[in-house]
């Protein structure tokens, strides 16, 4: 009976089957004999020992920042507070320093950790006469972390306060910006702040070209950065800034300004904005009579705008150096009347109303050429944009809003239009070059370099007449107290009347002078600007660019051609038979 029951029994159901994927899934995790229990322990010891590696690399980290000096990064982190960083020196095109860190100690405390708040106070105000003695008592009663409580002491004043021991008080070693020239570049290297953040000029552009995200990232460290070479040379700042200086002094300036720029390759050599401030020192960044005058300020640039003007006809091939213009008369336009300084009553050919200097002659040929394509032709020489460098600071033209005759007609002789000076070096500078406009750069570039920015804005031969111009106003125009023996100079004064709450003072000037040298050849352009100069008993009472800003020119132009390697060449003949008969030869 139980073998039938046996037999009469259900089979027992058969396994499920497992799906191929959970199958192999678990091939590939545990293999097809493996242990599971052996694999769980290799895993957990795994882990184990890559969470051991991470608290061994955190620990490592820990004791470097605790080995830093001073413990800088932990009170960074605790206070917020910023802690003068590393920035790479600067230097000029020979390799001088221009500016460099040094280390200095600064003083802090942690009042949390104050025992005597009261004696500390007596202690640091007697070994710091000149702490604020309000502001250190607030500091040393607050409840905060980390304070600075001054900045940049003497290793004396350290010495002095440490030797108080006086827990929750300490001190950091920081960089400091120093200046070794001091004014002496002060306008184009800028400054840094209490934190060594670059606040304007090439120091404030290296942060903006990343230093600042070195800084954050821990990289910016003394070893790691590459000092910085500038186009500036020092020899050439200092020369130009001396002979800006004393004619500052002999004309009773209220500011004076130079330039000298490589045409070649558009860098700029020396750049000095009078007056100027000791980088060193703190001053008020408020005040306008520091400002940089030659690429903040923005002026009515006087005659030099005629080689615009006449640059713009002769390259249009509709006038030549042969054509005439009426100048028997002032020109009349409505309720104005435009006048000759020192009126010739005739007509005058184009040499002849750059040389005299003449604003009828100028207004003519602008007429002549048309307001649109006067306005074009000076929006291609970068005259109505705002030109940008690599300093921060920088001004846009003051350009009419609705362009007209009138505007023409002023323009052409250089009012109406007010622009940074050393947007209209760049223009001029391609006048000379053979006619590439290239944009000014203070870092150090190529003439190869230049050519790849440059745009061409002028025909060769135009530039070739505009460099006959220039030597004949030297030779016997407007210039003549430039021409220094063996270097060749052209040149174009300007007189402009300062616009004084809106209207033309009869008193007030801004002169200026532009140089090329030597003028057969170009190498250099020269600006020198003096605002407001007075008349002596030199000048016979007059106050125009011939009689001040281009003698100061000249003496420039001494001193910098040797350092420029410029050597002399005596005897060379006029302009027409040099720089005319080459134009002639190439045709």
């Amino acid at each position: 009976m139980s073998a039938v029951a046996e037999t009469l029994s259900p089979a027992p159901p058969p396994a499920p089957v497992e799906p191929w994927r959970r199958r192999l899934l678990r091939q590939l995790l545990y293999g097809r004999d493996t242990n599971r229990a052996a694999k769980a322990r290799a895993r957990v010891g795994l882990a184990i020992i890559v969470f051991a590696l991470v608290y061994s690399v955190i620990a490592v980290r820990l004791m470097m920042f605790a080995a830093v000096a001073d413990g800088r990064i932990a009170h960074r982190v605790v206070s917020g507070d910023a802690i003068g960083t590393a920035r790479p020196d600067i230097l000029d095109r020979n390799g001088e320093v221009l500016a460099t860190d040094v280390r200095v100690p600064s003083l802090y405390a942690e009042p949390r950790r104050l025992i005597e708040p009261d004696g500390v106070y007596e202690v640091l105000t007697a070994a710091l006469p000149d702490i604020n003695a309000k502001e250190l008592r607030e500091r040393l009663s607050s409840r905060r972390g980390f304070v600075w409580l001054k900045r940049d002491i003497t290793p004396e004043q350290q010495r002095e306060i440490y030797r108080q021991g006086m827990p929750g008080i300490g001190f950091l070693n920081e960089n400091k910006r120093d200046y070794p020239n001091g004014a002496e570049v002060s306008h184009l290297l800028g400054r840094v702040d209490t934190d060594n953040q670059g606040i304007a000029g090439i120091e404030k552009w290296l942060d903006n070209q990343g230093l600042n995200a070195l800084h954050m990232a821990g990289l910016a460290t003394d070893r790691l950065q590459t000092p910085v070479q500038l186009a500036l040379d020092l020899r050439v700042q200092h020369a130009l800034r001396d002979e800006l200086v004393k004619a500052r002094e002999k004309f009773h300036t209220i500011a004076a300004a130079g330039l000298v720029l490589n045409v070649r390759t558009g860098e700029i050599v020396a750049m000095v904005s009078e007056p100027d401030y000791d980088p060193n020192i703190p001053h008020d960044p408020h005040d306008l009579s520091l400002i940089n005058r030659l690429t903040t300020g923005v002026y009515e640039m006087g005659s030099t705008f005629k080689a615009f003007t006449v640059a713009m006809a002769l390259d249009s091939g509709k006038v030549t150096l042969k054509s005439s213009f009426d100048a028997h008369n002032p020109m009349h336009y409505g309720k104005f009347d435009i006048h000759d300084f020192e009126p010739m009553q005739r007509s005058l050919t184009v040499p002849e109303i750059f040389t005299y200097s003449s604003n009828i002659g100028a207004a003519h040929i602008a007429m002549a050429m048309g307001i649109d394509a006067h306005k074009a032709f000076l929006k291609k020489m970068g005259q109505l944009d705002r030109l940008r460098t690599e300093l921060p600071e920088s001004a846009e033209p003051i350009v009419p809003k609705r362009w007209g005759e009138l505007n023409t007609i002023t323009i052409a002789f250089g009012h109406g239009l007010s622009v940074a000076p050393l947007q209209a070096v760049m223009g001029v500078a391609a006048l000379m070059n053979g006619g590439i406009l290239l944009p000014p750069t203070f870092m150090k570039r190529s003439e190869a370099e230049a050519q790849a920015l440059g745009s061409r804005v002028i025909k060769p031969e135009t530039s070739l007449m505009m460099r006959y111009l220039m030597r004949l106003n030297v030779e016997k125009g407007t210039a003549a107290k430039a021409d220094v023996p063996g270097y060749y100079i052209g040149g174009k004064t300007g007189t402009a009347d300062k616009v004084v709450f809106g209207r033309y003072s009869k008193t007030k000037v801004l002169t200026d002078f532009m140089a090329v040298l030597p003028a057969d050849h170009p190498q250099y352009l020269l600006l020198i600007m003096l605002d407001e100069p007075h008349a002596t008993p030199e000048t016979h009472g007059f106050t125009t660019s011939g009689w001040n800003a281009v003698p100061t020119g000249g003496a420039v132009v001494a001193r910098i051609a040797p350092l420029l390697g410029i050597e002399p060449r005596l005897d060379l003949p006029p302009a027409d038979q040099l720089i005319l008969a080459s134009m002639k030869e190439s045709r």
